[in-house]
């Protein structure tokens, strides 16, 4: 789908009758256009940009591949985390202000919570 927005300058209005008038709407200050190669000629500039074939299809998947493995880094990063909590001694938890208590609940987390 695609929307054009057209700004009327002072004079114009949205409610003209005649088909000339509607169709000198889609002037932009060059030749006079029908409505149709307008929007051909703006749809043109959104499909460019847009990678075609294989290349575009192998980096949506790259990217996924790359994106899945950050957030499993993540949930291994956040489970070692708490498995050093419950290696810690008692003087060590004091200095950090968890309990032993504190650090056996986030120890015993699964890695995905």
């Amino acid at each position: 789908m695609v929307t054009i927005l057209y700004i009327a300058s002072n004079g114009e209005s949205i409610h003209m009758q005649s088909v000339e008038e509607k169709s000198a709407i889609c002037s932009f200050g060059r030749a006079k256009m029908d409505t149709i190669e307008t929007i051909s000629q703006a749809g043109a500039g959104l499909f460019a940009a847009r990678p075609v074939g294989r290349g575009g299809f192998v980096s949506r998947i790259v990217r996924m591949v790359k994106s899945l493995g950050r957030w499993i880094d993540g949930l291994l990063e956040r489970r070692r985390s708490r498995l050093a909590l419950l290696d810690m001694t008692d003087d060590q938890l004091k200095d950090i202000g968890i309990s032993r208590c504190d650090a056996h609940r986030e120890g015993i987390r699964p890695f995905w919570d």
